[in-house]
Formats: C-alpha cells, sequence, structure tokens
C-alpha cells in the first residue's frame, strides 16, 4: 500500500475518543478546563505543565486556579484515570498547545512559549498526529512556530501530519460552558489539516465548528478581542469626559443608550486579562502603518489607570494622613485572575505615589500565594479607610451599607454604588 494511501486512511478514521490519547502542553486559565473535558468525554489526557505544585495539585485531583465546577471535573478526570499531570509530554495522537503568549515592553508579542511547547513535543510527534495552537497568537505562529519546531521535516503537512490553530474564545467564570457551547473556529496549514482539526472538535464542542485557514483563524481572535477593546475605550473615554464636565458618566452612557442604535458598554479602570488588553498589539504589530484605530484604543484603556490613581490622589489630599481602601486587584468579578489587571496596577501606582496608606482588599486572591503587599479584610478595610476606591465589582462588594459609603469619600470606577 502507498504511503498516500496509508495517508487517506489516517484521515477516514473517524477520531474515537476512548482510542485517542491526548497531550495538553499548559495547565493554566485554557489548558486545564480544556484538558478535563477531554478527559470527562472519554479522552486519555496527558497534561503539562513546568510548574511542579501544578502537576502535583493536579495530580490529587485539585485545582490551582478559581473557575466554577472546575474542581469537580478536575476531581472526576483524575478519580477515573484520564487525566493525568506531568512535567514532560508523552506521545499523543493529538497534542494541544495552551501556553500564554505575552507582549514584550515594547508591545511585540513574546511567542517564546510557544516555541518551547513545540520544541518540547517534537521528539513525540509522529506520522498521523493531529498538533492545535490554541494559544491566541500573531498572523503566521501556526506554520512559522509550530509547523517548524514541532514537526519533524519528513512529514508533509495535511498528508504525513495535520496542524491547526483553534483559538479559544471562553469568558473566565463561564469556561467550562462556553468551551463546549460556543461556535468553534478551526484554521489548518492545509484544508486537510482543516477537516482533520474539525473532526476532533466536533466530538465534544455543541457549537458549530468552522474551518477555514490558519492564518484566518489567527487574526479572527485578534480581530474579536480588538472590536472589544475599541468599543471599551469609547466608554473609558467618555467617562473622562464625564468627569472633566462634572456629569454622571454612568447617567449619560444610559441615557444615550436608550437611542435605539446606540450600545455603549460599560467603562471601568481600564482594560485587562490576557486576551483584551494584549491581543490589539499583535495586529498593531503586524500592520503598524494601517491600525491607528486599534493603536490609540489600546492607548486610551491603558492610560485609564493613571486617570484614576490621580483622582485618588487628589481626593486624598483633604485628609492628613489619608488611608486608602482599595476593593478588588482581579482584572474582572468573581474571578482569583490577576494578569495584566488594570485594578493591581492602580494599587501598585498608589503605593508608589505615597499618597497615604494603602489597605487593600480581594476575597478571591489568596495571601499564601500573592505576597507583593499586606491584604486586609473587607471589615477592616471599610472600617479604616477614608477614600474608598472600587476597583472590581466582586459580588461580596455589592452590599456594602449604605451608612458605611456615605461616610467615605467614594471612587466607584465601575457604577456599582450608584
Amino acid at each position: 500500500m502507498s504511503s498516500d494511501t496509508h495517508s487517506e486512511s489516517r484521515r477516514a478514521r473517524p477520531i474515537k475518543p476512548s482510542d485517542t490519547t491526548v497531550c495538553v502542553m499548559g495547565l493554566g486559565y485554557i489548558g486545564l478546563p480544556t484538558a478535563s473535558i477531554l478527559a470527562n468525554k472519554g479522552y486519555h489526557v496527558h497534561g503539562v505543565d513546568v510548574r511542579p505544585e501544578v502537576v502535583e495539585t493536579i495530580n490529587r485531583g485539585q485545582i490551582h486556579i478559581e473557575e466554577p465546577d472546575l474542581d469537580i471535573l478536575v476531581r472526576s478526570a483524575v478519580n477515573s484515570g484520564q487525566l493525568k499531570a506531568g512535567l514532560e509530554p508523552q506521545p499523543a495522537d493529538v497534542f494541544i498547545i495552551c501556553v500564554p503568549t505575552p507582549i514584550n515592553p515594547d508591545h511585540s508579542p513574546d511567542l517564546s512559549y510557544v516555541e518551547q511547547a513545540a520544541r518540547a513535543i517534537r521528539p513525540h510527534v509522529r506520522a498521523g498526529n493531529l498538533v492545535i495552537l490554541e494559544s491566541t497568537s500573531p498572523p503566521h505562529t501556526t506554520e512559522r512556530i509550530v509547523l517548524r519546531h514541532a514537526v519533524p521535516d519528513d512529514l508533509a503537512p495535511g498528508r504525513d501530519i495535520f496542524v491547526a490553530h483553534c483559538p479559544e474564545r471562553v469568558l473566565p467564570g463561564r469556561i467550562l460552558l462556553e468551551a463546549v457551547q460556543n461556535d468553534r473556529v478551526v484554521g489548518g496549514i492545509t484544508p486537510a489539516c482543516s477537516l482533520k482539526a474539525k473532526e476532533f472538535y466536533e466530538t465534544f464542542v455543541n457549537g458549530n465548528v468552522l474551518a477555514t485557514s490558519a492564518k484566518t483563524a489567527e487574526v479572527t481572535k485578534l480581530v474579536e478581542n480588538s472590536y472589544r477593546d475599541v468599543n471599551i475605550a469609547f466608554a473609558n473615554e467618555l467617562s473622562i469626559l464625564a468627569d472633566e464636565l462634572e456629569i454622571d458618566p454612568w447617567e449619560l452612557i444610559s441615557l444615550a443608550n436608550r437611542h435605539p442604535r446606540v450600545n455603549i458598554l460599560t467603562p471601568g479602570p481600564g482594560v485587562g486579562g490576557h486576551c483584551i488588553s494584549v491581543d490589539p498589539w499583535f495586529l498593531v504589530h503586524a500592520a503598524p502603518k494601517i491600525t491607528p484605530l486599534i493603536r490609540t484604543a489600546r492607548e486610551v484603556n491603558d492610560a485609564k489607570p493613571h486617570h484614576v490613581v490621580e483622582h485618588v490622589v487628589e481626593l486624598a489630599r483633604q485628609f492628613a494622613s489619608p488611608r486608602i481602601g482599595c476593593l478588588g486587584l482581579t482584572y474582572k468579578a468573581d474571578v482569583d485572575d490577576l494578569r495584566e489587571s488594570p485594578s493591581l496596577d492602580i494599587v501598585r501606582e498608589l503605593r508608589k505615589r505615597n499618597a497615604g496608606e494603602v489597605l487593600a482588599c480581594d476575597p478571591y486572591v489568596s495571601p499564601e500565594r500573592f505576597t507583593e503587599f499586606p491584604l486586609y479584610s473587607l471589615a477592616d478595610v471599610l472600617h479604616r479607610s477614608q477614600v474608598l476606591v472600587l476597583l472590581t465589582d466582586h459580588r461580596q462588594f455589592r452590599d456594602v451599607p449604605r451608612k458605611v459609603l456615605q461616610e467615605k469619600v467614594i471612587v466607584d470606577t465601575r457604577g456599582l454604588w450608584r
């Protein structure tokens, strides 16, 4: 039988979870939920992380990140023997790369983690494998980094090996639901690669699985988050304008949104998380001369924390020995994710400015894991602070007694206490 016939039979053979092994590279906010979903669908999953404490935690059936119901799913997967974690990759039928793709200080993409993961799996990749990059990445990453460093030179993509990009598009706090229910975009290096990746995702995704090219899939994810970033920048700039004009930004936006074709988003202290605050820079870096709107939106959102800091410092000057209570460090409500958090940046800047004693509180941040500066209980912050700054709208902060708020100087960056 010819090699072409062998390749064709590999493509034609349906993917059955019980007969398929998956190696997931990176067990963070995307990798661990993905690994646990696949394991509970019947796949034999080997998860890889470079942090020994993370590997040990998962192998005990426990989790190191906060996400609703993830503890139940991981415990079930580990107890059934379908999910195991280790420090090194192993041979598998499917490899999924879920590692960070941060930006450098000059806003260029840092693809070192993707390259390291690709190089790590290369000794284990063999003919017939499916290699997927889920990490959000700039254009050409799948081809120039993953294909180049993960796939042996003698394996032709689309014939001997299948390489694709399938960006995650989930919201922290809803990851387990959206990873299965949302539509997914899969883009292969070749059409055959796209079809193989589509077949794999259709075994556990209830939403539509839409096949395209790898580059289009890469750019699609960046466009999704850039769209959000541009619209949030408009809302944040409006909030600064409203402060300048001494009007209520929340009332302003609420009234404007009564127009049938206006839907202004909600302003905040900035934009955080690993996606919206990072991904637009990938497009700017790819085509700097033709992306002025995307760049400006990023600059507006990056500047918003500095505006908040200046406002707080000005208000604190009315006290001889100001005590500033900061509620929230994570970038969004009811999660423990500190990545690119404007709330955390604001607290850091207030401490650096020596504007007064800064008392920070966040019910989702563990004092054992977070040691950069002291954390206080909500009761302590409410009792001791004179200036109260709401940075993250955790549900625990919603029911602060009105009597307490009336006794404080309030900076509400989320409009929670209007």
